[in-house]
């Protein structure tokens, strides 16, 4: 059984080169186990990091990069998914973008994983119940996801 994953981890603040490396070793680590993987930046070589300049689109030859095309695609990549991962460990601002993907998730019924330790900024009431499931740490999370996955086929 082929299983889709969505990615989701904060982007406002961090480098291209920070989110890109991030999502590559993940997903490398996802698809060894078997998991057909999603995230916001397939596709995308233009990103807003900058918190201040995060409600523009990059330019008006962009159109990848304007906020109704984000919002619209990474929705489109949540619905296909079955079960959507989201990683907040280490964050210090909250990620909007985040929240609406697990929200979204959590509406359209699919299964949420979500890895934030106890004192995290993200830890409020709607976060705890939108997720399946809440690990402190990622490995134990990814352990849990190819037992998941094997349990699966």
């Amino acid at each position: 059984m082929s299983l889709k994953i969505y990615l989701a981890h904060p982007i406002s603040g961090l480098t291209y080169d920070e989110v890109i490396g991030y999502y590559k070793k993940i997903s490398r680590k996802l698809k060894k186990i078997g998991y057909e993987v999603f995230h916001p930046m397939t596709g995308k070589s233009a990103m807003r990091t900058d918190i201040k300049e995060r409600f523009q689109p990059i330019d008006n030859k962009s159109e990848i990069a304007t906020n109704h095309a984000i919002i619209s695609r990474d929705t489109w990549m949540v619905r296909m998914c079955d079960i959507l991962y989201l990683d907040l460990t280490g964050t210090q601002t909250i990620s909007i973008g985040c929240v609406m993907e697990l929200f979204g998730a959590y509406v359209l019924g699919k299964y949420t994983v979500v890895v934030m330790e106890k004192d995290n900024v993200h830890r409020h009431a709607f976060v705890v119940e939108a997720a399946g499931v809440i690990f402190e740490e990622s490995k134990k999370a990814l352990d849990y996801l190819k037992v998941l996955k094997e349990q699966t086929i």
